[in-house]
C-alpha cells in the first residue's frame, strides 16, 4: 500500500470524527488548565475569561489549577491531553521562557499546542511589605544595596513572571535579593501582606487592591504608563530606572490537533468574551486591558510567541542562568 493511499484512508476515517465532534462542539463542561496556584493573576483571568467565553459557547468553563515545576506541570498535561477542545491552556509568558530554563522539556511550547489567542498584557508592580520603611524606588534600591543579600524576594519559580520580573529588577538596578519559593503567586502575595517576605514583582491583577487599601506598598509599575486604577503608583521609568521594563502576557492554547472548526468556535467565543462589557471592566478594575481582536487569533498567538521564545533565550543567556 502506497503512502498516499494510507494517508487518504486515514483522512477519510479521522475527518468524519472530526466533523462531528465540530457539529455539537461544546456537548459538555470544558476544563481550563492554569498552571498555578488557585488566587494568583492566572487564575483570576482564567476565572474572569471563563465566565464570559462560557456565554458564547452555553456550556460551563471549570478552572482547574495544576501547579508545580514552574507551571510545566500544568502545561504538560494539556499537551497531552485529548485533542477534542475539552481541555485547554491558559499560560503566560512562560510558555516563553520555558525552553531557555528548562534542558528537557516534556512537551514542544510551540508544536505541541494549537494557540486560540493572546488574552491580555499584564503590566508588573514591584510591592513591599506594608511596614517597609522606603518611600519610594530610589529609598528601597538603596536600602536593598545597604543590607546585602539579606531583603527576600518572593519567586513562583523557575519561568515564572515573579522569576522573570526579579532577574530584571536585579539587573536594571545592580542589587542581590534572597528569593524564597513558592507554589504560586497567591501564597507568595498573602506573605507579603502578612509582612513574611520584604518585596515581591506580581503582575497587577494581584495587588491592586491591597495598593488601594494600603495593606502592602506600591514602588513602581512596569507599563510605559501608569495605570487608572493605581494613579499614585509611578512607573519604573518616571521612578528612575528606565531598564526595569517587564509585562506578562496570557495566551489560550489548546492541544495540537484539535480540529480546526473546534479552535474556530473558540477563537469566536475567545473574542466575544473580549469584547464583553463586564469582562473589559472586570479587566479595568484590575488594572488590565484585553487585547485588540486582531491579537486574540492563532495566527497572532504563534508568531508572538515564537517572537518571544527568541527574545528570552537571549535575555535568560545574557543573565547567566543555564538549563535545569
Amino acid at each position: 500500500m502506497t503512502f498516499l493511499v494510507r494517508s487518504l484512508i486515514l483522512f477519510l476515517l479521522l475527518y468524519p470524527c472530526g466533523a462531528a465532534i465540530a457539529d455539537d462542539y461544546p456537548a459538555r463542561p470544558i476544563t481550563v488548565i492554569v498552571p498555578f496556584s488557585a488566587g494568583g493573576p492566572g487564575d483570576v483571568i482564567a476565572r474572569i475569561l471563563g465566565n464570559a467565553m462560557s456565554a458564547t459557547l452555553k456550556q460551563s468553563i471549570v478552572i482547574e489549577n495544576v501547579v508545580g515545576a514552574g507551571g510545566t506541570l500544568g502545561t504538560n498535561r494539556v499537551a497531552k491531553a485529548a485533542p477534542d477542545g475539552y481541555t485547554l491552556l491558559l499560560m503566560h509568558v512562560g510558555q516563553a521562557t520555558a525552553p531557555a530554563l528548562y534542558a528537557k522539556l516534556p512537551f514542544d511550547p510551540v508544536g505541541d499546542f494549537a494557540p486560540i489567542g493572546l488574552v491580555t498584557d499584564v503590566p508588573m508592580i514591584l510591592v513591599a511589605r506594608p511596614n517597609y520603611p522606603a518611600k519610594d524606588l530610589g529609598e528601597l534600591i538603596t536600602q536593598i544595596r545597604k543590607a546585602g543579600d539579606k531583603v527576600t524576594f518572593g519567586n513562583v519559580g523557575l519561568g515564572s513572571a515573579s522569576q522573570l520580573c526579579g532577574l530584571m529588577f536585579m539587573s536594571a538596578t545592580d542589587t542581590k535579593l534572597t528569593p524564597i519559593y513558592y507554589k504560586g503567586g497567591g501564597p507568595a502575595l498573602n506573605d507579603v501582606i502578612a509582612g513574611h517576605i520584604d518585596v515581591y514583582c506580581d503582575p497587577a491583577t494581584g495587588p491592586t487592591p491591597y495598593i488601594q487599601s494600603n495593606t502592602i506598598k506600591g514602588y513602581a509599575i512596569t507599563s510605559k504608563t501608569r495605570v487608572a486604577t493605581l494613579p499614585e503608583v509611578p512607573t519604573s521609568t518616571e521612578s528612575g530606572v528606565p531598564e526595569f521594563d517587564v509585562t506578562t502576557w496570557y495566551g489560550l492554547y489548546a492541544p495540537k490537533g484539535t480540529p480546526k472548526p473546534v479552535i474556530d468556535h473558540l477563537v469566536a467565543a475567545l473574542q466575544a468574551a473580549l469584547r464583553d462589557p463586564a469582562l473589559i471592566s472586570r479587566f479595568a478594575e484590575l488594572s488590565m486591558t484585553p487585547v485588540e481582536s486582531e491579537r486574540a487569533t492563532p495566527e497572532a498567538l504563534e508568531a508572538f510567541l515564537k517572537a518571544e521564545i527568541g527574545k528570552w533565550k537571549r535575555i535568560i543567556k545574557a543573565a547567566g542562568i543555564d538549563p535545569q
